[in-house]
C-alpha cells in the first residue's frame, strides 16, 4: 500500500474539484486531488460550452443569474485563453410568451447583468441565419468556453502551488478515527495499487457521485439529483453568437458556437444513476427540431456527434424531485459535522461551470470557518498560466499559429489544426501513458467535422513513430478511441450522416482492418 499525507484531500476532478484544489493550494495548504478518471471527464466535459451571462436564470433563479454575471467577468480575466467572447442574443419569436421579455429585462436589471435590446433588423444583420420571425432581441455577454482548457490550466496552477493531481485514481473508502474522517483510501486504476492518504479534511466535489462518497463516511443520504441532458454538435458554425430563446428555460433552447462546430442543447430528465445515461432517439429529434426553430434549415446541416451528461442538482423542496428542469442551479455546501456529526468532511453540489471558481471559494471559506484558520481567497485576481496577457481566444487562433510554421510542423488534424508539436507537448506535460481520449480532451482530437475519421489514424501512428507506444499499443489506443467515438455517432445515423459514417467505417475497417490488428488484451484506460 502506498501512503501519502495532505492537509486537505479533494475528491472529484471536474471544474469544481479543480477550482477547489487550486484555491486550497493558494491558501497555503498541502493538498491532493483524487479523480477516478481523467480531469474534466464527467459533467464538466459533457455540456454545451456556454459561458453563462446569467440571462438564462434572471427570471427563474435570480441568485444564480447574479453569480453567473459576476463570474463571467472574472473568468474572462483569469482564464482568458479558455473563453471566446461570442456574445449572446436572447430572441423572442412570434408565438412565444409576449410578457416574458419584459420579465427578462426586469430580472437582468435586478441581477446587475449587462443587457441591451437591439432591433430584429440589427440581429439579422449580424446573424443572417437566425429565424426572421423575431419580436424582440436582447444582447448579453454570453461566451463560449473550452471546459478542458479551463480545467487543465487551473490544475497546473494548483500544481505550481504544490498540489498533487492523481487521475485514474478511484476512491474506495473513507477511514475515520472516532467521529472524524482521517484518511481517504483509493485505488490506482492503471496499476491496481492501493493508496492511503492521511488527511485533516476532505472536500467532496464529486458532482453527481457526491452522494456515493458521503455514504462511505456513514453520512445520512446526500440528495444529489442527477439531471440528464443530451447535446448535439453540428458540422460547422451555423452562428457566431450564442442564441437563446427568450422564454422560461426549456429543452433545446440554446445554440452555442464552440470552436469549429455549433452545439444545440439541452434536455433535462431525472435519472437514478449518473453512470447509466442514455441518448434517446426522440430527444435527438427534439433537439434537431428545436434547432430548426432558432435557425431555419438547421436540419440541412450534418449532425456529427451526440453526448449526454448529468447535472449535480441539489434536491429542491420547492419542486417535485423528478422536475430537474426547474430545480435551482444555485450551489449548496453541506457541513457533515453539523448535519451528520462527522467532522473533517464537507460536500458541495449544484452550481454551473461558469460559477466553478465561486463554488470553490465558498467551500474553502466554509472549511476555514470550521478549522479556525483565515487566509484570503486570491483566485479571482490571479490569472492561471497562459492567461497572463488576458487575451481571449478566437476560433481562428490555431490557424494563425499554424500559418507561422506550417512547413516545419506537420498538421495531424486539419479540422482543429492540431500539429505534431501540440501532440508532443501534451504527452510530455500531461499524466503518464495517456490514451487518445485523454489527448482528445486537451487537444480536441476527433472533435471537428470528420469526428476522427481521418485524423485518428494519424495520431496513433505519430504516437508509435515517436516512441510513446509500440505498434500493438498504438493499435489498442486507436481501437478504444474509435469505440468511444461510436457512442456519440450511432444515435445520429440517418440521412446524410449514414454516408459519412460509412466512409469512416471503410477507411478504418475496410482499408486498415483495424478491428483485426494485433493489440494487447489489456487496453490502457
Amino acid at each position: 500500500m502506498k501512503k501519502l499525507q495532505a492537509d486537505v484531500v479533494v475528491i472529484g476532478g471536474g471544474s469544481t474539484g479543480v477550482g477547489v484544489v487550486r484555491d486550497v493550494a493558494m491558501r497555503g495548504y498541502s493538498t491532493i486531488l483524487v479523480e477516478r478518471a481523467d480531469l474534466g471527464q464527467g459533467t464538466t466535459s459533457r455540456f454545451h460550452g456556454l459561458l453563462h451571462s446569467g440571462g438564462r436564470y434572471v427570471v427563474s433563479d435570480p441568485i444564480s443569474a447574479r453569480e453567473c454575471a459576476e463570474e463571467n467577468a472574472i473568468l474572462r480575466k483569469i482564464q482568458a485563453h479558455a473563453v471566446e467572447p461570442t456574445g449572446g442574443f436572447f430572441v423572442s419569436l412570434k408565438g412565444d410568451d409576449p410578457e416574458f421579455p419584459d420579465k427578462f429585462v426586469a430580472g437582468a436589471a435586478e441581477a446587475n447583468m449587462p443587457c441591451q435590446e437591439i432591433s430584429p433588423e440589427e440581429a439579422l444583420r449580424r446573424e443572417p441565419r437566425l429565424n426572421p420571425n423575431l419580436n424582440r432581441v436582447f444582447e448579453v455577454e454570453d461566451g463560449s468556453v473550452d471546459g478542458w482548457q479551463l480545467v487543465w490550466t487551473a490544475a497546473r496552477s494548483a500544481e505550481m502551488y504544490g498540489a498533487k493531481i492523481l487521475t485514474y485514481t478511484k476512491v474506495t473508502g473513507l477511514e475515520k478515527e472516532g467521529d472524524r474522517v482521517s484518511a481517504v483510501i483509493a485505488e490506482d486504476r492503471k496499476t491496481g495499487e492501493t493508496i492511503s492518504i492521511e488527511t485533516d479534511f476532505v472536500l467532496n466535489c464529486a458532482g453527481p457521485w457526491a452522494g456515493q462518497i458521503a455514504d462511505m463516511a456513514g453520512c445520512h443520504p446526500v440528495e444529489v439529483i442527477p439531471g440528464r441532458g443530451i447535446m448535439i454538435a453540428m458540422n460547422h458554425r451555423l452562428v457566431n453568437t450564442v442564441i437563446n430563446r427568450c422564454i422560461t428555460p426549456a429543452d433545446g433552447d440554446i445554440l452555442v458556437p464552440a470552436h469549429t462546430v455549433s452545439i444545440i442543447g439541452t434536455t433535462d430528465v431525472k435519472v437514478d444513476d449518473p453512470d447509466k445515461l442514455e441518448i434517446p432517439e426522440n430527444e435527438v429529434q427534439q433537439m434537431l427540431d428545436a434547432g430548426e426553430e432558432l435557425v431555419p434549415g438547421f436540419r440541412h446541416a450534418r449532425a456529427v456527434h451526440a453526448w449526454v451528461g448529468a447535472r449535480p442538482l441539489i434536491k429542491d423542496d420547492r419542486v417535485d424531485s423528478s422536475d430537474t428542469r426547474h430545480m435551482s442551479r444555485g450551489m449548496a455546501v453541506l457541513d457533515h459535522e453539523q448535519r451528520d456529526g462527522i467532522k473533517g468532511l464537507m460536500t458541495i453540489g449544484g452550481g454551473k461551470l461558469t460559477t466553478y471558481r465561486l463554488m470553490a471559494e465558498h467551500i474553502v471559506d466554509a472549511m476555514e470557518r470550521v478549522t479556525g484558520n483565515q487566509h484570503p481567497c486570491r483566485t479571482a485576481e490571479e490569472p492561471v498560466p497562459g492567461s497572463e496577457d488576458k487575451r481571449l481566444y478566437s476560433v481562428r487562433h490555431r490557424l494563425e499559429h499554424r500559418e507561422e510554421n506550417w512547413q516545419a510542423d506537420q498538421v495531424l488534424c486539419e479540422c482543429e489544426q492540431i500539429s505534431t508539436s501540440d501532440l508532443e507537448r501534451e504527452i510530455q506535460e500531461g499524466p503518464e501513458n495517456p490514451s487518445m481520449d485523454d489527448l482528445r480532451r486537451r487537444l480536441r482530437i476527433g472533435m471537428g467535422p470528420c469526428q476522427g475519421g481521418i485524423c485518428a489514424n494519424r495520431f496513433a501512428g505519430a504516437m508509435c513513430n515517436r516512441g510513446y507506444a509500440d505498434a500493438d499499443g498504438a493499435t489498442a489506443l486507436l481501437q478504444r478511441f474509435l469505440r468511444n467515438r461510436w457512442i456519440g455517432l450511432w444515435p445520429l445515423i440517418y440521412g446524410q450522416q449514414v454516408r459519412q459514417t460509412a466512409l469512416d467505417y471503410w477507411m478504418t475497417s475496410g482499408t486498415l482492418d483495424v478491428n483485426h490488428l494485433p493489440a494487447p488484451e489489456k487496453v490502457v484506460l
